[in-house]
Order: structure tokens, then C-alpha cells, then sequence
């Protein structure tokens, strides 16, 4: 390879990932295979919880009454089935009673009860063919899967007269994890193939297609690894892995197809690899950090809840959105400069231009192209894009009005899953409101009296169905509240806040289903508004060093939040209410779960503003050449416009693919941000930005001579060290030169073929 002499263009960065390609790809071999053997089996360590805050009083109630009272807390169910005959038929009981004694016999498995042995007409259905043997599995979530794995198959199917079923909170779980791990090798491999198709579409390269995914590979295993490490000393949710791959894969392709497109373009102008590193190092690889820090801000706001399934996102997507840049600033340009200008071969799309003229001309300015008409179009009518645009994200985001939130529960299963269905026959079956109760636990010496008073006081309230208790063990007592309504509804969720302030003559926590939503729902009001100063202080801050204007980041922040109602009315709509259920395969629980809503703010926010930052970079550095605002507005939309829709569209597969998972919330997470990521490619970045800064016009550049100074010292310019600060209206437009001094056409490569936009120069 011929040595490129260009000290000038050649800053720190650019010689560090250059100096030794092969060393450096090499090194990227070896880590990738440590990654992958050191996060080897990292879905087996993983939990299937973490809603719950842990800090709560239902929490310290629970884990109180586990360990004091373990039958009061029964997370493995045996849904035992007589057929035609009764369960009290005398071979049924005798069956049954068998089985009792066998799970009683079993380690790990304490608190064992069943209807034949304690005669409660709650354990027995309403129709007299069914009943429950009820057992407390006991240790952490690892430990209750190991224990359930050992004991299920000689208890599950057919014993004799009767027939069993395994549910529970513990069974739901352990089927959760399973199906997660197998929708998720599923969804990577419609993803994979899927997402290499549309980027040989887009590079027309199949090498040049290769490397973002590559990169995205990397990504996910380096972050498998990072999870795998992180189970050390943590809980981490097994749902964060649909995440890892999402966005290592999304996001590594994102930069990559940045990063590739602009070194193609400095090669097409006449550039030597060397130097197209150094330019697109400088340009494109500025803002993919940029981006990469304002992505991973978003999902860093999630460590502010105390749960651990929102901070096992954060640490799952903070880990993937480092390294997925990383890569694309250190690994890629390695490979790039090896390739040269091999990056072009194989071009696919040859064997579909046989017989077309290629293009010799283009227009100077790229007037022809239909993202600069329809920048054009937007900007000649701008009030109208900006009210219909606004106006149409409004109506649509108008369902999450009527949201209700609940706890996750066997109802993110599918229908035919085992936990699921004996859970569905229990709330359809028998008496009672199953799963709705309420325990009261009681600390501290009482006398029998006292116990008789408090009971009687909690049976006059108005939400009450019954009382049963206290059992007391030393010092310890637990009441079980049945609440008239159902589980976790309004009146449910009120009768929470009686028991806890009800008068008593000792110390009494509240847990349940119903009390464990109340403190999940209090968890995140209180710490929401520290979340979302988080995300919008360091969104206007980044945003300002890249743009020096001070309109700019707040249209940032309340557009991209706009971004977002189309996914939240949908969630709504579809989940909630239940709309399409049948088409997408799933059972509405009716209600969101509580944390979801969270997540998928924080992650489509961060992925908003991946787009916001490519599109506004753009912008700005044709304001500074030209000091056009108008122009600037056009040609940024003109030269992003396809780049980001192609991205979005790659990323939105991506998710898609992941929303083709059986468990509700999985379905939910990737359907949705799929949803917002192209209303905020198409509509957002391509109607609504235009529209409102050809309303703003020049002010929109405005800042006080402050925080002007401040950005010329510490703002962030993609043109690099040679672009101008503040350039106004006295600057020429010349055509862009490229890293030689060559002019660059707009609309084509230096074979006179149209470039891979279309027309369009990718982000400089």
C-alpha cells in the first residue's frame, strides 16, 4: 500500500485507528472471541423479574412473609384435573393426596398445602373437577428454576385418575426465560438476513454491506459479555437481551452507514483511503460520537429507577451504544483503510442498470432530486406541515389518555402456555378473586384481643369482601384481604392506602398484587421528573455544542418528545384495549405494565435523537459555508433525507423482527419503537423540522454572546477544524471540496454513475 503524505489532514484520532490496521483487527478477533466464551450462557443467569422496588414496603412484606410464613406466599401451583369425576371422589383424593406428599418430600420446596388436606373451598373450582396443590419453592430465581426443572417432570401429566398442570409466578417465569431466549435466536435470524439485503440495496456493495453488520455483530457480543459480568454482582433482567440485539445491531449499522457512505464518497472524488479516513474521521465519525452520546444519556436516565428490569436496559443499552460506536470509530476505519478502494466491489446492483445511460450530468445543486423538492415543498408551506404534522401526532397519541397501568403477570405468555392456561383456569374457575388478595403482615407482641379488634376494623371497610386470619407465628401475624373488586383496579389500589392507614396497636405492612403496583407506580412517579431533567439537561447541552443555538436544542427536545405519541396511543390502542390481538397473537391483560411505558420513552428518545443529530449536524454545516438559513434547511434535509430513512428502516426491521416475539411486553417494546422510529424518520425529520425552522428562520441560530463565545471554545463542528464558526452571509457558496481540493458534484461518483443516495451526498 503506497504511503499517503498528508501530515495536515492526519489529527491524532486518525493516526491512532490507522497506524496499525491489522494489529488493531486482529486484536478486534481475539476480544470478539473472548466476548463470546466469556458471555457464553449469560441468558441462563438472566431474571425474569424486577418490576417490584425493592426498597417498597410490599417488598419487605413479601420477603418477611416468605421466610416466616412460606405457605402464605405459594409460587409453585399444581392444577390437578379429575376429568368427569369429583375431585372429592375418593381414587381422586387419594391420587392427590400422593402427589401432595411427594412435593412435600422434595428439597427446596417447603409450605406445601392442597385442597384434599385443608378443605378450602378456594383451593376446589366451582365446578367440582378441579383443585390446586399449592408449595413455596424456596431461594432466588436461579435457584427456584434449578429446583422446578428437577421436580416438573415427574409431577406434570397424567397420574392415574387425575391430570396436572405446573403454574404459578414461578412457573411463569421459568417459561418466560425459555420462550425469550427461543424468540430471541429466532428474531436474529429474520433480522440478519433481512437487514444484509437492504444494505447491499442501499451500498449496492456486498462487501460494502458486510462491514455494518460486522460491526453490529461485535456490538452484541462484547455487550453479552458486559451482561455476563454484570450477573456477578446484580440482578439483570432477561428481557434486556432483546435490547442488546436491537440496538447493536440498529445502532452499529446506523454508524457504519454513515461512516461507509462518506468514505465512499471521498474515494469517488478522487481521495486516497488514507486520506478519506482522515476526512470521514472528522466529519461523519464526529457526529456518530455525538449521536452515540446522546443515545446513550437516554437509556442512562433508566438508573435513576430503583428497578432492576428499567437498569438492566441502562445497563444493556448503555454497554451497546459504547461499543457499537467504538467500533465504528476504531475497527472500522481499520478495515476501511485495508480495503480501500475494494470497498466497492461486487456491486449488486450492476446486473439491474444493464441497458440504462448512465448519468454524466447532474445538477449542481441537486434541485432535481425528490428530498430537495419535497424540502421545497414543506418549507413554501410551512405553517400548514407544521400544524397538520402536529396536529396528526396530537390525535394519534390521544388513546394513551385512557391508559391503565398493571403488573405483568402469565398474560404476557401465549394462550397455549402451560403456566398460562392454569393460571386462565383458576381466574375463570374458582371462587373468589385468585391472586387478588391482600396480606397484611403484623409485627410486634399482641394479645388475642387486639388481633380480634384490628380484624374487625379492616372488615368494615367499604372495599373489603372478607377477612380471613390472623395466623401468628412469635411475634409475627399475617390477614389475608380479599378486596371486592378485581386485583388491580382502581378500588383495589385504594383499599391499599386504608390498610396502611388504618389504626392498629402494632407495626403492619401491606403486600400483594395490588399493593405491589401502588408502590411500583409511586417508585416512578417520584423519581420520573429526575429521569426526564436528566435526559433534557444533557439533550439541550450536547445539542448546543453541536449547533451553538439555543432554539435549536429545545425544538430538539419537544419535537423528539412529539416524536413519540404515535407509539404511545398505539401501545394503548393495541395492547391495552386489545385491538389486533388476534392478528398479532396475544392476550390483552388490559392495562400497560408500569415500567413499560418508561422504557420505551427513554429508548425511542435516545434513537430520535440519533436521527436529530445526523440531520441537524448537516444543516449546520451548510449554515456556517453558506450563511443561507433557507438553503441550509434544504440541502441538510436533501443530503440526510434517504440516508436516514434507509437507517430507520434497518433499525425498524430490527425491532420488528423482535416484536415477533410470543411475550406481550417483548411484542410491545419492538413493535412500538419500530412505530416511533419511522414516524420520526418520515414524518418528524422530514416534514415537521423543515416546517418549524423555515418558521424560526435566522433566529433560530441566535445565542447571547455568552454562550456564543462558549461554543466557539468548546462547541463541536462536523466540518472539523477547517470549518468556519458562525459563518454568516457573507460566505460563498462554493461546491463542496473534498479532502484533495477536488469539486464534488452533487449527484454523482467520479465514474459519472449516480452515486448510492440517489443523488444525494451522504452527511459530511
Amino acid at each position: 500500500m503506497t504511503e499517503v503524505n498528508s501530515p495536515p489532514r492526519l489529527g491524532g484520532w486518525t493516526r491512532f485507528v490507522t497506524a496499525r490496521p491489522r494489529l488493531s483487527l486482529l486484536v478486534a478477533l481475539v476480544l470478539t472471541a473472548l466476548a463470546v466464551v466469556a458471555g457464553s450462557g449469560v441468558a441462563d443467569r438472566l431474571g425474569s423479574g424486577g418490576w417490584e422496588d425493592p426498597t417498597a414496603q410490599s417488598t419487605y412484606a413479601t420477603k418477611t412473609l416468605e421466610r416466616e410464613f412460606p405457605a402464605s406466599q405459594p409460587n409453585l401451583l399444581l392444577l390437578v384435573d379429575s376429568g368427569g369425576a369429583s375431585v372429592d371422589d375418593p381414587a381422586v383424593a387419594a391420587e392427590a393426596d400422593r402427589l401432595t406428599a411427594r412435593l412435600a418430600s422434595e428439597k427446596g420446596v417447603i409450605g406445601v398445602g392442597s385442597y384434599w388436606r385443608t378443605k378450602s373451598p378456594g383451593l376446589r373450582a366451582e365446578d367440582g373437577h378441579e383443585a390446586l396443590i399449592a408449595a413455596h419453592l424456596t431461594g432466588d430465581e436461579k435457584a427456584t428454576n434449578d429446583t422446578l426443572d428437577r421436580i416438573a417432570p415427574a409431577l406434570r401429566g397424567t397420574h392415574g385418575p387425575v391430570h396436572v398442570k405446573i403454574g404459578g409466578i414461578v412457573a411463569v417465569r421459568h417459561e418466560m426465560q425459555t420462550i425469550i431466549k427461543e424468540d430471541l435466536a429466532r428474531a436474529e435470524m429474520i433480522a440478519l438476513p433481512v437487514t444484509l439485503l437492504l444494505l447491499v440495496m442501499v451500498f449496492g456493495s456486498a462487501i460494502a454491506a458486510l462491514l455494518p453488520l460486522g460491526i453490529g455483530i461485535v456490538a452484541i457480543l462484547g455487550t453479552n459479555a458486559v451482561l455476563r459480568g454484570l450477573t456477578e454482582f446484580t440482578d439483570v433482567s432477561v428481557f434486556a437481551m432483546n435490547l442488546t440485539t436491537a440496538l447493536g445491531l440498529g445502532l452499529a449499522i446506523d454508524y457504519a452507514l454513515f461512516i461507509v457512505r462518506r468514505f465512499r464518497e471521498e474515494l469517488s472524488t478522487g481521495a486516497e483511503p488514507l486520506t478519506a479516513i482522515a476526512t470521514t474521521l472528522r466529519t461523519a465519525g464526529r457526529t456518530v460520537l455525538f449521536s452515540a452520546l446522546t443515545v446513550a444519556v437516554s437509556l442512562a436516565a433508566m438508573l435513576v429507577f430503583p428497578m432492576y428490569f428499567l437498569r438492566s436496559f441502562a445497563y444493556a443499552g448503555i454497554a451497546v451504544v459504547l461499543l457499537a460506536a467504538a467500533a465504528a470509530l476504531i475497527l472500522l476505519p481499520a478495515a476501511l483503510l485495508l480495503l480501500g478502494h475494494r470497498v466497492n466491489s461486487l456491486d449488486l446492483r450492476r446486473l439491474f442498470r444493464r441497458g440504462r445511460p448512465a448519468q454524466t450530468q447532474a445538477p449542481a445543486s441537486g434541485e432535481g432530486t425528490a428530498w430537495a423538492r419535497l424540502a421545497n415543498l414543506v418549507m413554501l408551506r410551512a405553517p400548514f406541515f407544521a400544524l397538520a404534522t402536529a396536529a396528526v401526532l396530537v390525535l394519534l397519541g390521544l388513546p394513551f389518555l385512557g391508559v391503565r397501568f398493571g403488573t405483568a403477570d402469565d398474560r404476557q405468555l401465549p394462550a397455549g402456555a402451560e403456566s398460562h392456561v392454569v393460571q386462565q383456569h383458576i381466574r375463570d374457575g374458582f371462587p373468589g378473586n385468585p391472586g387478588g388478595g391482600l396480606e397484611v403482615l403484623a409485627e410486634g407482641s399482641a394479645t388475642p384481643a387486639q388481633y380480634t379488634a384490628y380484624k374487625a376494623e379492616i372488615a368494615r371497610l367499604p372495599e373489603v369482601a372478607g377477612v380471613d386470619g390472623p395466623l401468628v407465628k412469635g411475634d409475627s401475624a399475617y390477614f389475608t384481604v380479599l378486596p371486592k373488586g378485581e386485583a388491580v383496579d382502581s378500588a383495589a389500589q385504594r383499599l391499599v392506602g386504608e390498610l396502611r392507614s388504618a389504626d392498629a396497636p402494632f407495626a403492619t405492612k401491606v403486600t400483594g398484587t395490588a399493593a405491589v403496583l401502588v408502590d411500583s407506580k409511586h417508585a416512578i412517579a417520584t423519581r420520573l421528573p429526575w429521569a426526564a431533567a436528566l435526559i433534557v439537561i444533557v439533550t439541550l447541552l450536547l445539542v448546543f455544542l453541536l449547533t451553538g443555538s439555543v432554539l435549536i436544542p429545545i425544538q430538539a427536545v419537544l419535537l423528539n418528545a412529539l416524536s413519540l405519541t404515535a407509539m404511545f396511543g398505539a401501545v394503548v390502542w393495541v395492547f391495552q384495549d386489545g385491538h389486533l390481538s388476534g392478528l398479532l397473537g396475544f392476550t390483552s391483560p388490559g392495562s400497560i405494565e408500569t415500567t413499560l411505558p418508561v422504557l420505551m420513552f427513554c429508548v425511542a428518545f435516545g434513537l430520535s435523537m440519533d436521527y436529530g443529530v445526523f440531520l441537524l449536524s448537516r444543516i449546520k454545516e451548510e449554515y456556517d459555508r453558506t450563511g443561507d438559513h433557507n438553503e441550509a434547511v434544504r440541502h441538510g434535509l436533501q443530503r440526510t433525507g434517504g440516508l436516514i430513512t434507509a437507517a430507520a428502516v434497518i433499525l425498524a426491521v430490527v425491532m420488528v423482527a423482535i416484536g415477533t416475539s410470543r411475550v406481550t411486553n417483548t411484542k410491545m417494546l419492538g413493535l412500538g419503537i419500530a412505530l416511533a422510529v419511522l414516524m420520526d424518520a418520515m414524518i418528524v425529520r422530514s416534514l415537521l423540522v423543515p416546517a418549524v425552522m423555515k418558521l424560526t428562520g435566522t433566529a433560530t441560530w441566535w445565542a447571547p454572546a455568552p454562550l456564543r463565545r462558549f461554543h466557539n471554545r468548546f462547541g463541536v463542528s462536523e466540518g472539523g477544524e477547517n470549518s468556519p464558526r458562525g459563518a454568516g452571509p457573507h460566505h460563498s457558496a462554493a461546491p463542496p471540496r473534498s479532502a484533495t481540493g477536488h469539486d464534488v458534484p452533487a449527484d454523482e461518483n467520479s465514474d459519472g454513475s449516480p452515486n448510492e443516495s440517489g443523488g444525494v451526498r451522504a452527511v459530511r
